[in-house]
């Protein structure tokens, strides 16, 4: 055994110590940095071959890992731009506008800059896809959305058959009817973004034929459309239209665009009458807040109510995260070990759930911390009597010829 050997490796469990009390002491520095993920040194000894009379010591060396893969506490906030992931995956970030040098982090305390782009803390812009799915730095400046005029309204309905019938007109009207069976109203708009009120009226027809109704489309006492249409009460078909019926009104919204009024779902079984419809258009307005879904879809909220979807956040993942190469801000790159990340939407192919107005914490405990910080402390010290007891030794060696 050589003396300078046993000093050697003294020096190579103090260097293995120092690095644990390193990455201890980022762990507690970073104990409130939001989405930070705790490092940890784990030892592996190294061993000389030694003969049957003599022992080489050799020493200790440290590696670092981080528990990039392990979950933080979620803190709620009250903006709507802070997210945190629960489950996997990570949020696309880009250090410049372009979007070119992208990254991934699970900070999220995002807030909007002067010209409403994403960014967080360590000044990196959030990337989404926008609604030509083209990846780009989100953007939430309030924008005066244009009114567009209605084309279109789905109904939903069910014509009581119970009803009493009336005697079929003659298709012509002058003011709207008196006489009718049912009646609701629909919201449309004009090309300037006016609102437009149609009434749909519903009039169960005496027959023959039975199963008959008469629908009309009326904007107060003018009438728009008119048909009568067939329902097919066999056991075929349970009350829907039958094949031969029409399955549509269409006529020009007043100051407006042709507009069809899709009844292909309506129905005439035994139960009340009832009446839904979803209409296209809008009013102009302003935004007013955004909403973030959990499965990263971005919806800019207007006064008027109109939900608009503006961008997708989605998520990236490795297959190996905990093997991400830590960069500066609080980012990750991939690394040969990791692998390549694969881009894919939140609560899907395996991805986490975005939650709004959330942050994920650091998942550092500072009890452990502390812990590990005295457990270092004792092994240096350890160590460094090691390294002096080897030089107190070669001191009385090299005393001997005096």
């Amino acid at each position: 055994m050589s003396l300078y050997g046993v000093m050697r490796t003294g020096v190579s469990g103090m260097n293995a110590q120092s690095n644990k009390l390193g990455t201890v002491a980022d762990n507690i520095a970073n104990v409130n940095t939001t989405g930070y993920k705790r490092a940890s040194t784990e030892f592996t000894s190294l061993i000389l071959r030694s003969g049957s009379g003599n022992y080489n010591s050799g020493g200790v060396d440290s590696h670092v890992r981080y528990a990039i893969s392990d979950q933080g506490a979620l803190q709620y906030t009250a903006s709507a731009t802070d997210l945190s992931i629960q489950g996997n995956g990570f949020f696309l970030v880009s250090r410049d506008l372009a979007g070119t040098r992208q990254f991934l982090t699970r900070a999220g305390s995002f807030v909007p800059d002067a010209l409403g782009n994403l960014v967080n803390a360590a000044g990196f812009y959030l990337l989404g896809e926008n609604m030509s799915g083209v990846t780009q730095v989100v953007n939430v400046r309030p924008t005066a959305m244009q009114a567009t005029a209605s084309t279109l309204a789905n109904v939903n309905a069910n014509l009581d058959p119970s009803a009493t019938g009336v005697a079929a007109s003659d298709g012509t009207a002058t003011s709207a009817p008196t006489n009718y069976t049912s009646k609701s109203s629909i919201v449309t708009y004009d090309n300037i973004g006016n609102k437009v009120m149609i009434d749909v009226y519903a009039t169960k027809l005496t027959g023959p034929p039975a199963d008959q109704w008469d629908i009309s489309a009326y904007n107060g006492a003018t009438q728009l459309a008119d048909n009568t249409f067939t329902f097919d009460v066999t056991a075929t078909g349970k009350g829907k239209l039958d094949v031969a019926s029409p399955t549509s009104l269409t006529f020009t919204v007043p100051g407006g665009l042709p507009f069809t009024l899709d009844l292909s779902n309506i129905t005439q079984v035994a139960a009340s009458y009832n009446f839904t419809a979803t209409v296209d258009g809008n009013a102009p307005g302003s935004v007013d807040s955004i909403e973030i879904a959990s499965d990263g879809k971005l919806y800019e909220i207007y006064d008027s109510g109109a939900r608009v979807q503006t961008y997708t956040i989605k998520l990236a993942d490795v297959p190996s995260p905990d093997n991400l190469t830590p960069e500066i801000g609080n980012v990750y790159s991939q690394s040969a070990d990791s692998g390549s990340w694969q881009v894919n939407t939140a609560e899907s192919a395996g991805m986490g759930s975005i939650t709004s107005k959330a942050l994920e914490q650091s998942n550092v405990d500072l009890g452990t911390e502390l812990t590990n910080m005295i457990e270092s402390q004792r092994g240096y010290t350890a160590n460094s009597k090691v390294f002096q007891t080897g030089a107190d030794l070669l001191d009385v060696l090299v005393n001997l010829k005096r």
